[in-house]
This record gives C-alpha cells, sequence and structure tokens, in this order.
C-alpha cells in the first residue's frame, strides 16, 4: 500500500481568513428542521450515569451509546439505549437499566425490555450490532466496565446472554469502550473489535483532591493522562457461535493505540479489506490497516490521520466515515475536547489524508466537546452533511463563564459542494440549540419517510429523539443488504449509486459515532433525479451484483446473489 509521511504546517493567517467568509451561502429557507419527539414517542427513560453535581472518577464521564436496528424484522427500526449506574449504587426506584422500544409503525415506540430479557443494571458503554451467526436476526454486543454482554436475538422477540458462553465477556483491561462487527478475514462469518479505555480500578485511582487534578481552577476527576491505558482487543469468529482471542495474533496489541473511544470500519484504500479506525483520548489517533492476511498494521502516523493539523494528539471521542467530497475515497471526521477543533481528514487516495479541518469550515468551533457524530445528508441533496452532539465532562464547569457549559447545544454544518462546511446550526434552530450533556448518537429513518432521525444518549438525562421534518423535493433510495456468502447482514458490502447527478458511495457499517450504531440499511440522497441508473453492490466475498434503473423513494431490499428481493415504495403505514 502506498504510504506518505504527513508534514505539518501552521494555520496561516489566509486560512484563518477564509474561516471568516462563506463562499458559498446556503439558502436562508431552509428545507429541513428537527424536533425532539422523545416524550411523545414513548422514549421516556432517564439515562443514569455516575454523579450529577461531581464526578469524583473518569468512569463517571463517558456516559453510554444507542443503536437503531429492526430486532423484529418488521421493516421499522426499534431502539436499544444503554444505561449505566452510580458509584455510590443504584437509584432503587425506578432502578437503571439498558432499555429496547419496539417501533410500532405509527410514531410511538413500546418498552418491551423486561420481555425481551434485556434487564441488566451496570456501567454500560458502547453497542454494536451485527447477526454473528448469521441466522437472520440482529443480535446486540454491548461493551462494559467489567464484562461484556453479547445477546443473541431468538427470532422471537427475546433475547439470550451468551457472553461468556461465545468467548467475549472479558476484557483484558477492565473498561471495555468503543465497538464494531467486521468480517476482517472475509470468510463470512461478522467478528468482532472492542476498544478499550483505561486499566481501571476505583480502590488505587487518584482522587480529584489527592491528585490533585485542576481543569482551569476546578478541582476535576483525574485521568487520562497518568492512568494505565486500555489494551484493544480482537475476536475472531469461529463459526460455531464461539470467538476466539486474536489480538496478539493479529498485531492490534503489537500496534500503537490506548485511551480508545469512538471506533469506525471502513476500507480507506479501496482494495476490498476493512480497515478500522480508533479515535483515542489525550492520544494519536489509530489506523489498523487490514494486511489481508488475518493481521492489522497501524499505519496512522503514516496516512496523515493520527494528529491535528499542527501535530499535537488529540483528545478524540467520536468518530464517522463517509465520502463528503463524492472522489470515492472515505474520508474521517473525528470529534474533540473543548478548546480544540472536530477534525476533518480528507482521504485524497489510497488511505493518504489531509487534514482539510480549516481549510472545509469545520475549524470555526472550538467551544464545544464532541461526542457522538455522522457523515448524513439531512436534505436528499446528495450531499454528505455532518452532524455532532456536545456536553463537558465536568459537571464543575457550570461555576466558569469562560466554558459552553455542562449541557451544550448540537453542531449542524451543512455541505456547500465545494469542499467547504457552513455552520447553520442558528438557522436550523429548535431542537439542534436545545442543550443536553450528550454522548451516544446514532442516525436512522425510524419513520421511514425518506429522511435521517437522530437518536441521542446524554448523561443524567432524558434521551432526545430528532425527527427530520423536511419541505423539499429532493429523492432518495434506500438499500437493506442480505449476505449469502457474505456475512448475513451484509456488513462491509459497499454499494456505489448512480444517477444523472453523478456517483455516490457508502458501505454497510456495524458501530460507529461515539458507542452508537446507525441503520445497517444504506442510504443515498438523489436531489431532483427521478431515476436511479444503477446501484452496484460489492459484496465481501467478493460478489458483485448490479440493478440498474430503479424508482427512487422507496426502500429495497438487495439478496447477494440474487439481486432486487423486495421493495417498499410506500413508506409510510
Amino acid at each position: 500500500m502506498a504510504i506518505c509521511f504527513r508534514r505539518f504546517v501552521p494555520v496561516s493567517a489566509s486560512v484563518l481568513l477564509l474561516l471568516s467568509t462563506v463562499v458559498t451561502q446556503v439558502n436562508n429557507d431552509l428545507s429541513v428542521k428537527f424536533v425532539n419527539v422523545a416524550r411523545q414517542a414513548g422514549i421516556t427513560a432517564k439515562t443514569i450515569y455516575g454523579d450529577e453535581k461531581r464526578n469524583r472518577y473518569l468512569l463517571e464521564t463517558t456516559g453510554c451509546g444507542a443503536a437503531f436496528f429492526d430486532y423484529d424484522n418488521d421493516g421499522w427500526l426499534d431502539i436499544f439505549l444503554v444505561n449505566g449506574t452510580r458509584l455510590d449504587g443504584p437509584p432503587r426506584d425506578p432502578l437503571p437499566t439498558n432499555h429496547l422500544y419496539r417501533n410500532r409503525g405509527d410514531g410511538t415506540f413500546e418498552d418491551v425490555t423486561e420481555r425481551a430479557g434485556l434487564v441488566r443494571t451496570g456501567w454500560g458503554q458502547a453497542v454494536c450490532v451485527g447477526d454473528y451467526d448469521n441466522d437472520g436476526h440482529d443480535d446486540l454486543f454491548v461493551s462494559y466496565y467489567g464484562r461484556n454482554a453479547l445477546y443473541h436475538n431468538n427470532g422471537n422477540g427475546t433475547f439470550t446472554e451468551v457472553a461468556d458462553k461465545a468467548g467475549v465477556a472479558n476484557n483484558r483491561t477492565k473498561w471495555g469502550s468503543g465497538c464494531a462487527f467486521v468480517d476482517y478475514d472475509r470468510d463470512g462469518n461478522l467478528d468482532l473489535f472492542v476498544a478499550s479505555y483505561i486499566d481501571f480500578d476505583p480502590k488505587t485511582a487518584p482522587l480529584p483532591e489527592t491528585g490533585p487534578c485542576l481543569y482551569k481552577g476546578l478541582t476535576v476527576a483525574c485521568g487520562p493522562p497518568g492512568l494505565k491505558g486500555g489494551v484493544n482487543m480482537l475476536f475472531r469468529n469461529n463459526g460455531d457461535g464461539t470467538f476466539t482471542d486474536v489480538s496478539d495474533r493479529s498485531g492490534i496489541t503489537k500496534n500503537n493505540g490506548t485511551y480508545g473511544l469512538g471506533v469506525v470500519v471502513s476500507d480507506f484504500d479501496n482494495d476490498g479489506w476493512p480497515d478500522i479506525y480508533v479515535a483515542n483520548d489525550s492520544a494519536p489517533a489509530t489506523l489498523y490497516h487490514n494486511n489481508r492476511d488475518g493481521t492489522f498494521t497501524d499505519i496512522a502516523i503514516e496516512a496523515g490521520c493520527a494528529f491535528s493539523i499542527d501535530g499535537k494528539p488529540q483528545a478524540g471521542m467520536g468518530v464517522a466515515v463517509g465520502d463528503y467530497d463524492r472522489d470515492g475515497w472515505f474520508d474521517i471526521f473525528k470529534t474533540n475536547f473543548s478548546g480544540d477543533t472536530s477534525t476533518l481528514y480528507r482521504n485524497i487516495g489510497k488511505a493518504i489524508f489531509d487534514d482539510v479541518t480549516f481549510a472545509s469550515g469545520i475549524g470555526i468551533n472550538t467551544r464545544w466537546l464532541g461526542w457522538g457524530c455522522g457523515f448524513f445528508d439531512m436534505d436528499n441533496d446528495g450531499w454528505l452533511d455532518v452532524f455532532l452532539v456536545n456536553g463537558h465532562v465536568y459537571p464543575e464547569v457550570e461555576k466558569l463563564t469562560t466554558e459552553a457549559g455542562y449541557a451544550q447545544r448540537k453542531v449542524l454544518y451543512k455541505n456547500l459542494r465545494n469542499g467547504r462546511f457552513e455552520d447553520i446550526s442558528e438557522k436550523v434552530g429548535g431542537a439542534v440549540l436545545e442543550p443536553s450533556p450528550a454522548r451516544g448518537a446514532a442516525f436512522g429513518d425510524y419513520d421511514n419517510d425518506g429522511d435521517i432521525d437522530i437518536l441521542i444518549n446524554p448523561v443524567n438525562a432524558y434521551p432526545e429523539l430528532l425527527r427530520a421534518e423536511t419541505s423539499g423535493q429532493n429523492n432518495w433510495i434506500k438499500i437493506k443488504t442480505v449476505g449469502v456468502k457474505s456475512n448475513r447482514d451484509g456488513i462491509g458490502a459497499r454499494i456505489k449509486c448512480v444517477t444523472d447527478d453523478g456517483v455516490q458511495i457508502d458501505e454497510v457499517r456495524s458501530g460507529g459515532s461515539y458507542y452508537s450504531q446507525n441503520d445497517l440499511r444504506v442510504h443515498f440522497g438523489v436531489g431532483r433525479a427521478t431515476r436511479i441508473k444503477q446501484l452496484e453492490i460489492r459484496w465481501p466475498s467478493g460478489q458483485v451484483d448490479l440493478l440498474n434503473d430503479l424508482d427512487v423513494n422507496q426502500i429495497i431490499t438487495v439478496r447477494e446473489g440474487t439481486g432486487l428481493l423486495r421493495t417498499q415504495r410506500n413508506a409510510k403505514r
């Protein structure tokens, strides 16, 4: 694989001047808005995570993920929300637990957690989805500080916890973080990657007072610098319901990578094999390049996606992948700590990245502490926009007038189609500007109306379900993949969408954002195009399927080697 060493340069005055002038303005009459419908939809359980006034340990700061997935195969996205607990014991009424909400298909959800067998209280972290046994029903993996959970979907509305039996219950260090199912060896069985944050033990961890640990004069929870970092893990699927820890054999533990949080999988060099990117907190990011022989090599530094533009490690949290400039290569967006910017790495080819944070306009914001994020086409114009959620880690910052607060608003960047983005949060207003101590964020079309909605999991607050309401005339298509030789979900499949407006690409992915799972169906906005000229699906097995001359504004199901299996032309019940 061709690689080059990146030369880091300071931000020039001309670049900073460019930030103050948006060359292309977005029409003020925006065609999309977001409305928080969580309560009326029935998403009413509060997420508990640590103390609400002050955090003694870093464990109380990271929060939980969220997932959109169709657990009962009825064509409607259900919701899974990870929950936490408190150091001094969980509240008794009600007991905090994970929550599974079944989509009724009418805009409301039913809490089926107990019926489904998913009740658990503990320090939940990330959630990722994948049909690891290829039985046609999506399973859940939840990482924990403590013992991880693997919930096997029984296909009858219930789940069975099988982490011990499957061999994925234990973290090498105590704190499992971001996760993703990935068929790294392309054998048709989903493997599992689990990052690790720190090797934390409250019996020996420093307290804020004894550290001492300070943030702008405030005494706060200590870490991660100074604490022992975690060890990332890769579990290979044996094809019989069990996994083998291949972290050492694959080279994962031999490479750099610690203080891991957000995880995303993508084929960054277009060689047909999935690579793994990890956002690390207060450490260089990691890009595990798939060597196609069962091993990985960290190439983040050489590839130019390990540091900020001035060559410094960042406090990475969430991470998203998308081809925002439609050049056929997947780019990376990463959220970071307050006082820093989010980072946008443009893939200029073969996994060589250029930091375009400032040139793109993303660098205009430094106030926010970012977490969950995603590339998504908010208005179906065919160009990927960016959304991120924010919230500080220290409740104590409410005493500071120099900070944006503990609860912070979201940020929405509009793709201007010229390599630049504009922050249109103020123009959209409403739920986007509503502050929240947010962490996880998942993206998916829960009401099947053709636009992408957003699920947000905060700490010590109520989840938000932001329903997208669009008034524009743009069209779309959504693709659900069913693997045969490949894994049943088609995770890792690359889809190319061709219209009169050009070409777009995306992949079926497990994991991503911060600790969260997006809709496994691939969505393309196609603007004013009235036909899809061609869809090309390149499956992990190597099979290539072509579908020609398709209607827009429909959800289609494609089976590997067979082609079009099912269409849902009227996407509303």
